[in-house]
C-alpha cells in the first residue's frame, strides 16, 4: 500500500510539473495570439482590449493556475484560430481517432511481436532465427512515415485496398474507420514489432541459462513446458516495461503518420495548430500525451511489483 501510495503521490506531482513546464514554455514563445486572432489590421486599443478579455495581461502564475484548474475539469478554454469553439470539443472531435488508431497498433504489435519472439528465442542459432534478426535491423532502421508512403502506394494506389484520403468517422462506419486505420497503424507498429521481437528474443535466452531452468529440465519437464511455465512469465517481466516505450512512441508516432494517411487525429490537429499558433490547442494535446505515457509507465511500475516478489517497495 504504502508502494501505490508513493507511486501516486510521485504520478500527481509529475503531471503538475509537466502541465506547468508546458504552459510555461507557450507563453514564453514570441508572438501575440491577440493580434494573430484579430489581423495586422487590428487597432492597439483593440488588440490591448482582446489582450484583457482573454487574461493575458495577467501574471504567469495567475494564468497557469486558472488553466490548470479548467484543465482538471476538461476545460483548456478557447481556442485562438476557430473563435467561440473551444478546446475540448476540438478534441473530443479528434480523440477517438487517434485513440482507436493507437489501440489497433498496439493489438497489431502484441499479436505479430510475442510469437515471434517465442519462436525467435526457442529456435536461436537457426536460419529461421537469423533471418527474423536482420528483418528485425532494417525494419528497426525504417521510420514509420516512410513506412506509411509504402504502404499507401502499394495497398492504396497499386492494390487499391483503401483510398487514401477518403478516410470515414467510426461514427459513421466504424468497420470501415477500423479497415482505413489498420494501414496506418501497421505503418506505426512494423517498427515496435521489430523491437519488441528483439527485446523478448535476447530476455528469453538470458533466462534459459540460469539455474531454475535446469533445475526444470533435471525434473523430467519437457522443452515446450519449461518454455511456458517458467521461462516465459520471467522473460515477460521486463518485456512489459518495455511495452510502457513502445505505447509512448505509438503516440508519437501517429502524428506524423496521420499527417501521411491524411487521418483527422489530434496529430493532425497538433500540426495545424503549432502553424497556426494556436496554443490552447497544442497546450492542451501536449498534456494529454505526456500524461497518458505518465499514467502508463505508473500502471506499468504497480504491475512490476505484482509480477516479480522482488520488487521490494522502497
Amino acid at each position: 500500500m504504502k508502494f501505490f501510495i508513493k507511486k501516486l503521490i510521485t504520478l500527481i506531482i509529475t503531471l503538475l510539473l509537466i502541465s506547468f513546464l508546458t504552459f510555461t514554455a507557450f507563453s514564453v514563445i514570441p508572438g501575440n495570439a491577440a493580434l494573430s486572432r484579430l489581423g495586422k489590421d487590428a487597432s492597439e486599443q483593440q488588440v490591448e482590449a482582446l489582450r484583457e478579455e482573454m487574461g493575458l495581461n495577467d501574471s504567469l502564475p495567475v494564468r497557469y493556475v486558472r488553466w490548470i484548474g479548467g484543465a482538471v475539469t476538461g476545460d483548456f478554454g478557447e481556442s485562438y484560430r476557430y473563435e467561440g469553439i473551444s478546446v475540448s470539443s476540438l478534441l473530443s472531435d479528434r480523440l477517438p481517432v487517434t485513440v482507436l488508431l493507437s489501440v489497433i497498433a498496439l493489438v497489431i504489435i502484441l499479436v505479430c511481436s510475442v510469437p515471434l519472439g517465442i519462436a525467435s528465442a526457442r529456435h536461436a542459432g537457426e536460419w529461421g532465427d537469423v533471418v527474423t534478426n536482420q528483418l528485425t535491423q532494417i525494419i528497426m532502421a525504417i521510420p514509420p512515415f516512410f513506412l506509411g508512403m509504402i504502404l499507401t502506394y502499394v495497398f492504396g494506389l497499386i492494390l487499391h485496398l483503401f483510398q487514401p484520403g477518403k478516410f470515414i468517422q467510426p461514427s459513421e462506419n466504424l468497420g470501415e474507420a477500423v479497415k482505413y486505420l489498420f494501414f496506418p497503424a501497421l505503418a506505426i507498429a512494423l517498427p515496435k514489432i521489430a523491437m519488441v521481437v528483439k527485446f523478448l528474443r535476447n530476455s528469453v535466452i538470458s533466462e534459459m541459462n540460469k539455474d531454475y531452468v535446469r533445475t526444470a529440465f533435471s525434473k523430467g519437464n519437457t522443452r515446450t513446458g519449461v518454455l511456458y511455465s517458467h521461462i516465459l512469465k520471467n522473460a515477460l517481466i521486463p518485456v512489459i516495461t518495455f511495452f510502457a516505450l513502445v505505447i509512448a512512441e505509438i503516440l508519437a508516432g501517429s502524428i506524423i503518420v496521420e499527417q501521411v494517411f491524411s487521418v483527422p487525429g489530434i496529430g493532425r490537429l497538433l500540426i495545424s495548430s503549432i502553424s497556426n499558433r494556436d496554443y490552447p490547442v497544442v497546450q492542451a494535446i501536449v498534456l494529454y500525451i505526456t500524461a497518458v505515457v505518465v499514467i502508463i509507465n505508473f500502471i506499468v511500475d504497480v504491475l512490476y511489483q505484482f509480477l516479480d516478489p522482488r520488487v521490494k517497495t522502497s
